[in-house]
């Protein structure tokens, strides 16, 4: 105002009144008097008012009835210029606001005047328009005369009048509302409204409203009336009104001021009591009218809807619902049910259009569509409106598909008609399809079953922009484009989507928040799980529940009907951006159900993306079953039924990809249209976006996927990502090159997606799991039974989950590694087992380097969690499985191995799991893995596991696939120990810490500590374990490696065995080492003697292990000789434990039954074993030597060395010296020994022992044939070697008994022959006389024998009669070789040795025993010479027994097998006698030497008169010799026996001289042929006789003169005799002549004069008294015929005559004087 109330401006109206009234007194000058008066005189007023007042233009206000007054004569002077010029001073002085109210009514009764006569019409409506708006002075009455004048002036004829007075009505209207505005603005802080009373019906009661509300409500009240066709009450002076002026006017009204009407209740009681009936009112006709239905039915005509009244109050009604809807629920109720009524396919199209657009209006406005839901469908027994609404839209799309649309009267799509779209299409082209430059652009477009709907841009995204609403001009129906309903349906859709999602999502969002600022809760309301958490439900606030409620309530009323829609039409687009559109808003709602944990309305979204996705009628059971109950509701609108439509798969749609189903029948190709694609890449977002609200219908979604990874041809790749493959199906999969591209973008979101899984919540993590699960199952069950490639879709997103949630592995890990485990793993597709496998040890790979919080090594629990899969592996069979598993375990032990901790017994669960029957590459990769913990990580895992590391080990020698394997695993042992010698301490510690832990827990459950070896410290334990693990080896039924095995178990308990605590040794002994021996003994025994042709390959076995016998005997071997040596060196140990003589007897036993096994290997073993524990072998002491290798050999006796084998090629330097050793057993005292009895209990248990051994082995066999077992040589040696060390223990209490028990085995064992193929080893060659080595040993045996009873007390002396018993029976065998049973032996020189049949069975060979007998002889002789006077000797006639045995080579003499027996024999006896004679001359009155007398004349007669010949080459110097032994004996009778006749019995003389007659020369035969002379004449020894015999004759002590007589006689007849061969021969010689004489008559004649000389010598030599006269005379009476012998002619007779007649010299006396 202040432009016109500044003093310039006041100036300025004076002067431009002033001017104005001199112009108005112009005009008027001629015609119009009055007027010019009063038009001057206004100046006069004029000036007087601004001369007399400050304030101007109030005082002109006051005045301004009389100011205007000139103004409006001049008007009813109904000039035109005089009018123009009045009228525009007038509103000059409006505008300056100087008109006071009587002035405003006088001003518009001027201007109803000039109206009524149709003047200046224009300027009237300006005037008005001034008037009004300048200021409030116009009131009541005369404000409803200047509306009513503009109403009437909007009805002229003229044009221009009719439209300016529209517009000021419409202004004038505006103002009257806006002066309410202002006016409540004014009073708003000064009076409360006065409440009036509800329900009043009286129209007029407007006494309660100020004056500016009183217009305004006339004003309105009487708009109603008009456009119902009644009179006004206000507006008086109308004459005639239009319904669509009126409409508009009411409209422009409700949008412009709602506030006016929300706050005044007599405005809202018009609304109600008024505006809604009228609205109602109108419509009847569009509700009635059908379209095309026949009129006779009614028999009024139905009025037809009329298109600009309809469109109208379509707009109020949107006004209506959009402002007041708070006020009017019910009528708005109606006013939708209309409107949605209004969409029927039988109304017309133009009315459908614009219900669509005012549909599409509200659409837009979610906040009134949330009321609505809240009023209308919460609500019991109230019309569902908001679900209607969309079903409408719903069906209304449907129904434009389905119907052609018949209300569309300007075109068919072919017509080329000006469509909305403006184009210009040709003819001939197809719908929709523009040739523009001879290519063809596809016009945005949907199609379904052939009908074609283009789909046009009608308005921007989110505002409802309406085309047919707007069109107020138009009186006739517009014609509606094809498309356009469409279209805005479409968009009404899209909008509604958009406004609820948006809405309620944005609310949600503020709960959430809102709730987790106020209470911290646990589980947060929008998590949304299927069913939302109760607890936290409690906890939300009421409004959020009423919230919540509204939310689903809205979700579950539009869902139905936007899913049918969405779904139509998404088959139906061929547009991408339309597409894209409606998939995006099937993506948001299915977001939005599962935010809200709508199970039902989510499922049926993503199924119908899923759907989209896939080739039509694509066979997907889970799709199928979740349409299959959606299509069952099909949904009424207002009585009609709307079915989901099926998608039809005729659209015309790009093929971008054809590949192969994934189904159980192979079947054909299915294609993908990029339209597939582009929903497969919405639910790719769904699920990337809102995984979290998807619950169970990841099952849906992931189930798609597959289906399409399948068809596209992804295969997985590492770590689960799918990637591209390879056409593996062959040429069945076809990708365009849009695909190609699209692929990888594809594959990336895909991997994406399941990243973001990381970021889900538990339980919708699970969700995800549990459907991969179900899906991978799925995939498994389609691959049973065929080879087909199967689907690892799920396997790989199994994998790629896993590994991105490892920082919460354990909530998923059990049904994630469950499933894989139990169902992939097993599965027979190798293919999909493959990567079951693959992905779980991924995922456990993953889980063990992921750096989890806390660490592993400090979640024992979580760790074990992740390690035990790999152990469950184990349980499955398929060999491909247990390969991936034992990978895992090598790349776990690499990577990890040094932080397994308490995972180390599964890890090795797993290595030892393995079976032999698993394969060698099983096998092999297992044992890598073993090694490498044995060789890095024994020292990194806890010592509770070495246990199981022995144990593993252990399985792997027993495997018996791979040799090398079982015997590196022995390897492995041996190291394993070593480490334990090496850590022994630590290991100690933290063994016997855990066991105390172990031994609480026991007790407090009141349990029994149970494992193996209890009683033992845990560290014995475990070299206890270790101990029986190499025990079970050494029965492994391999030779090789109970080989290996034995000698490491016997090497470690030899190097470590000092570790161990003294009680352990009791268990050692007993459970390990005996244990294994039995177990040798026996498989020993019960092997097989089937020859075995090779060993496997090639290889050649040689001859001495080609039996299962033979190989145990080297084990057997190999035991034995371990456990002796073991108690042999650990003696010190051994022998303080309680039982250590039963275990002795034990090992005796052992020891007995190798010794005795018919095997020459072992029990030739069991000997030197038996040597050791007898300490005859000194043991090696460690320290001092490294061990060395026994060396067994089977025919060589050696002296047994050590046997500890060290064939694995470690010698042991031992820390700890002996002495160390005995102080940690004993303290510090040196080892107790123990007492003497019980240590002659072990000596004499060990010579029982010998004596079975002995006794079994040399007792001949009963039968025999060609396999009769006879013990080897070197085994009989050792046996007879170990009698003289053990005697010395056993000497003091060894009696007679023992002796013969010892003879008894001496003479067995020297018994036994040899088989001929040994015996070029054993025997001399026969010339040779040596012994062999057993019968040195029986010799020495004897010896030492005799020996200790030389020094030993009289009571062992008796023992000597024994000794030479069993050394005389030795040299009988000079003669009589021993039998062997009945076994026939050969002697040596026909044995056939042959070399080439090795293997024909051995010819048994007897020994040359003369040696052994000549040395046996000696002995006998040697010991006979010390002991010839001993008591025992003597009675025990044992000189007899000498002489009785000599007499047996003797009388043999030359028969004898060997010419050196019976010389010995004869020097022997000689040696013998001279001892023995004396003694048995001195004790001759006893008669204990009674009997020999007797066996010594057989003996001397058997000898000298053998009736053996020489051998035919025996040479005259040989002859001799022998001539000469014979004399010794001779000589020694006439020393030793002859000059002792009075002690010697008289018989004995008798047979002496009997045999020195028989032997003398006078009994020589005279029948002796020539040739025999020479040999058998024995001069000399006949001479001895001869002399002996006289010499006796003649001796003095010849008692009975008969026996002297005997040989007086003997004498004469001799000399006779002589004297008569003399004479013959003398008488022969004579009468011969010259021919010489027989050669036997020569002979006799030389014995004879042989004789003389030797009977003359003999007489001299004997004493003269003693030789009687008459034999002298005899002798010399033979001189005579001596001497006639002389002429003879022999020369042999002449050297005899000359020797016989020299003697005689000696009788030559001079004659005796007398």
């Amino acid at each position: 105002m202040s432009g016109t109330s500044s003093p310039e401006a006041v100036k300025k109206l004076l002067e431009n009144m002033q001017g104005d009234l001199r112009g108005l007194s112009l005009e008027c000058r001629k015609k119009f008097p009055p007027v010019k008066e009063a038009a001057e005189s206004g100046i006069i007023k004029v000036k007087t008012i601004a001369a007399r007042n400050t304030d101007i233009l109030a005082a002109l206000k006051e005045n301004s009835s009389e100011v205007v007054q000139p103004f409006l004569m001049g008007c009813g002077t109904k000039e035109p210029k005089i009018t123009q010029l009045c009228l525009a001073a007038i509103q000059r002085l409006m505008s300056h606001e100087v008109v006071s109210e009587a002035a405003a009514g006088n001003i518009i009764n001027m201007l109803w005047q000039l109206m009524e006569n149709s003047l200046e019409e224009l300027k009237l409506l300006q005037t008005v328009l001034v008037l009004l708006t300048t200021n409030t002075v116009v009131h009541d009455e005369a404000l409803s005369k200047a509306i009513v004048l503009c109403f009437r002036l909007h009805f002229t004829k003229d044009n221009i009048t009719n439209n300016t007075a529209a517009a000021t009505v419409r202004q004038v209207v505006t103002v009257v509302f806006e002066r309410v505005v202002a006016e409540d603005e004014r009073y708003k802080d000064t009076i409360d409204q006065p409440v009036a009373v509800q329900g009043n019906s009286n129209r007029r009661s407007v006494s309660t409203l100020k004056p500016c509300a009183k217009d305004a409500y006339m004003l309105f009240q009487d708009l109603c009336q008009l456009v119902n066709a009644d009179a006004p009450y206000w507006l008086v002076g109308m004459t005639e009104m239009t319904r669509t002026f009126g409409l508009e006017l009411l409209e422009s009204v409700l949008n412009d001021f709602p506030q006016v009407f929300l706050q005044h209740q007599e405005f809202s009681f018009l609304l109600k009591e008024r505006v809604c009936p009228l609205v109602i009112k109108l419509f009847s006709p569009n509700i009635k009218f059908r379209q095309g239905s026949s009129t006779s039915s009614s028999p009024a005509p139905v009025e037809k809807p009329y298109f600009p009244i309809c469109m109208r109050l379509l707009r109020v009604v949107s006004v209506l619902i959009k402002q007041f809807y708070s006020l009017l629920v019910t009528e708005c109720e109606i006013f939708l049910s209309l409107l949605v009524k209004f969409l029927d396919a039988d109304k017309p199209q133009w009315l459908r259009a614009v219900a669509v657009e005012s549909i599409h209006r509200l659409c837009v406005q979610p906040q009134l569509l949330r009321s609505f839901c809240q009023s209308y469908d919460m609500k019991q027994h109230s019309t569902k409106v908001f679900r209607d609404i969309v079903n409408a839209l719903g069906s209304f799309i449907q129904s434009l598909f389905l119907v052609p649309s018949t209300g569309n009267t300007s075109a068919t799509p072919n017509q080329t008609g000006s469509n909305a779209s403006g184009n210009a299409g040709s003819a001939q082209t197809s719908p929709g399809v523009l040739g523009i430059g001879g290519g063809a652009t596809v016009l945005p477009a949907f199609e379904y079953r052939g009908t074609w709907i283009p789909i046009l841009n009608v308005t921007v995204q989110g505002s409802a922009k309406a085309t047919y609403l707007e069109m107020l001009d138009k009186v006739e129906p517009p014609t509606i484009p094809e498309g356009y309903a469409m279209s805005v349906a479409f968009h009404c859709l899209l909008d509604l989507v958009r406004g609820i999602t948006t809405m309620i999502e944005g609310e949600l969002g503020e709960a959430e928040t809102v709730s987790q600022t106020t209470a911290e809760t646990t589980s947060l309301p929008a998590q949304s799980s299927e069913q939302q958490d109760l607890q936290s439900v409690s906890d939300q606030s009421e409004k959020e529940l009423v919230s919540r409620a509204v939310w689903e309530e809205m979700v579950n009323a539009c869902w139905c009907g936007l899913l049918a829609a969405l779904s139509l039409l998404l088959d139906a687009s061929t547009d991408e951006a339309a597409t894209e559109n409606i998939l995006k808003a099937e993506l948001t709602m299915a977001a939005l159900c599962g935010r809200l944990g709508l199970v039902t309305s989510r499922d049926a979204f993503i199924t119908a993306i899923c759907k989209g996705s896939l080739p039509p009628h694509y066979a997907l059971t889970v799709l199928n079953s979740t349409t299959a109950a959606l299509s069952s509701k099909s949904y009424s609108i207002q009585g009609q039924n709307v079915q989901m439509i099926s998608p039809s798969s005729e659209s015309h749609q790009q093929v971008v990809a054809v590949g192969q189903p994934l189904a159980l029948q192979p079947q054909g190709t299915v294609m993908l249209t990029s339209k597939n694609i582009q929903c497969m890449r919405t639910l790719l977002n769904l699920a990337h976006c809102h995984g979290a609200v998807l619950g169970t219908s990841w099952q849906l979604v992931l189930a798609t996927l597959q289906h399409l990874v399948w068809i596209l041809g992804l295969k997985p790749g590492v770590g689960g990502a799918l990637k591209p493959g390879r056409a593996v199906e062959g040429p069945s999969t076809v990708l365009t090159t849009a695909v190609m591209t699209d692929l990888p973008v594809i594959s990336n979101i895909l991997s994406r997606l399941f990243e973001s899984s990381q970021y889900l919540d538990d339980v919708s993590l699970h969700h995800l799991i549990n459907a991969l699960c179900s899906l991978s199952l799925e995939a498994m069950d389609m691959a049973y039974g065929n080879n087909k490639e199967p689907s690892l879709f799920a396997v790989a997103k199994l994998l790629e989950t896993g590994l991105v949630n490892m920082h919460r592995i354990e909530i998923l890990w059990r049904p994630l590694t469950g499933h894989l485990l139990e169902k992939v793993c097993q599965h027979p597709n190798s293919r999909m087992r493959e990567w079951g496998a693959e992905a779980l040890t991924s995922l456990i790979k993953a889980g063990l380097t992921f750096s989890h919080d806390p660490p592993l090594s400090q979640n024992q629990r979580l760790q074990l969690l992740l390690l035990n899969p790999l152990k469950e592996l184990s349980n499955i069979s398929h060999p491909d499985i247990r390969i991936k598993q034992l990978e895992c375990v090598l790349q776990i032990l690499q990577s990890q191995g040094d932080s397994l901790g308490p995972g180390w017994p599964l890890v090795l669960g797993v290595m030892g799991a393995i079976r032999s029957d698993q394969g060698e590459s099983l096998i092999r990769t297992a044992f890598q893995c073993l090694q490498l913990v044995v060789t890095d990580f024994l020292p990194t895992m806890p010592c509770t596991c070495l246990q199981i590391v022995v144990e593993v080990a252990g399985s792997f020698g027993l495997h018996n696939q791979e040799l090398n394997i079982s015997l590196t695993s022995i390897g492995l042992l041996w190291n394993i120990s070593d480490y334990f010698f090496q850590r022994g301490e630590i290991i100690e510690k933290e063994l016997n810490k855990e066991e105390a832990v172990l031994q609480k827990q026991a007790e407090e459950k009141g349990v029994m500590l149970n494992r193996p070896f209890h009683p033992a410290s845990p560290f014995d334990c475990l070299w206890l374990c270790l101990y029986a693990k190499l025990g079970e080896l050494c029965v492994d039924p391999r030779p090789a490696v109970r080989k290996s095995a034995g000698q490491t178990l016997f090497s470690t308990i030899g190097a470590h065995g000092t570790l161990l605590q003294h009680s352990t040794w009791h268990t050692v002994i007993w459970k390990v080492l005996f244990h294994l021996l039995d177990r040798v003994r026996e498989s020993s025994t019960t092997a097989d003697k089937e020859k075995i042709e090779s060993g496997g390959g090639n290889i050649l076995i040689h001859h001495s292990r080609d039996t299962a016998e033979k190989q145990w005997a080297e084990t057997w071997v190999l035991t034995l000789a371990g456990v002796a040596r073991i108690f042999n060196t650990r003696r010190y140990l051994l022998q303080p434990l309680g039982d250590f003589s039963q275990a002795w007897d034990v090992l005796l036993d052992h020891i007995q039954s190798a010794a005795l096994s018919k095997n020459n290997e072992v029990s030739l073993a069991a000997l030197k074993s038996f040597q050791e524990i007898l300490q005859i072998v000194s043991p090696v002491r460690d320290s001092e030597k490294p061990d060395t290798p026994p060396a067994i050999n089977v025919s060589v006796p050696v002296v047994v060395g050590t046997t500890t084998a060290t064939s694995l090629g470690r010698s042991f330097m031992r820390t700890d010296s002996i002495g160390e050793r005995i102080g940690r057993y004993n303290g510090s005292e040196p080892p107790v020994i123990t007492d003497e009895i019980e240590d002659l209990n072990l000596w004499w248990a060990a010579w029982n022992s010998w004596y079975r051994i002995g006794s079994e082995s040399t007792r001949p066999p009963v039968t025999c044939d060609k396999l009769t077992f006879i013990p080897s040589q070197p085994f009989l040696t050792a046996l007879i070697q170990i009698f003289p060390a053990l005697y010395q223990h056993i000497k003091t209490g060894f009696s007679m008994d023992d002796l013969q028990k010892l003879g008894v085995i001496l003479h067995g064992a020297v018994s036994v022959p040899i088989s001929s193929d040994a015996s070029p080893f054993i025997l001399p060659s026969y010339t040779e006389a040596v012994l062999t080595s057993l019968q040195e040993a029986v010799l020495t045996a004897l010896d030492v024998l005799q020996k200790a009873i030389c020094v030993g007390s009289e009571s062992m002396q008796i023992m000597y009669p024994a000794i030479f018993d069993q050394l005389l029976a030795f040299v009988e065998f000079s003669c009589k070789p021993p039998q062997y049973g009945q076994l026939e032996t050969k002697h040596i020189a026909n044995a056939k040795y042959n070399q080439i049949q090795l293997f024909a069975p051995a010819e048994w060979v007897a020994l040359n025993y003369v040696p052994f007998a000549e040395r046996s002889l000696e002995v006998v002789v040697d010991l006979y010479q010390k002991t010839a006077c001993h008591k025992a000797v003597v009675t025990e006639k044992v000189l007899q027994n000498i002489i009785k045995t000599l007499r047996i080579p003797l009388s043999l003499k030359y028969s004898c097998p060997s010419e050196s027996t019976w010389k010995l024999a004869v020097s022997s006896l000689l040696k013998v006698l001279s001892i023995g004679l004396p003694v048995a001359r001195q004790h001759a009155s006893s008669g204990k030497f009674d009997s020999m007398w007797p066996e010594l004349a057989n003996t001397f007669e058997d000898f000298l008169f053998t009736k053996s010949t020489p051998p035919d080459n025996l040479s005259i110097q040989e002859f001799q010799k022998n001539e000469s032994i014979d004399v010794e004996v001779v000589q020694l009778i006439s020393t030793e026996i002859l000059p002792y006749a009075n002690f010697i019995p008289k018989e004995f003389v008798g047979q002496i001289m009997t045999m020195l007659n028989k032997g003398s020369i006078h009994s020589q035969s005279s029948s002796f042929t020539e040739a025999e002379i020479d040999i058998r004449m024995r001069e000399e020894f006949s001479k001895v006789c001869f002399e002996t015999l006289l010499q006796f004759s003649f001796s003095n002590k010849v008692t009975t003169p008969q026996e002297g007589y005997i040989s007086r006689m003997a004498l004469s007849v001799l000399l006779k005799r002589s004297q008569d061969v003399l004479h013959r021969y003398i008488e022969d010689e004579r009468l011969s002549g010259k021919c010489p004489l027989p050669r036997q008559q020569v002979t006799e004649i030389i014995f004879v004069l042989k004789a003389v000389s030797t009977l003359i010598d003999s007489l001299k030599k004997t004493q003269p008294e003693n030789v009687d006269a008459n034999t002298w005379a005899q002798v010399i009476a033979l001189y005579p015929t001596l001497v006639e012998c002389i002429t003879c002619s022999s020369s042999e007779v002449c050297s005899a005559l000359k020797e016989a007649l020299v003697p005689f010299k000696d009788f030559m006396h001079p004659p005796a004087s007398k």
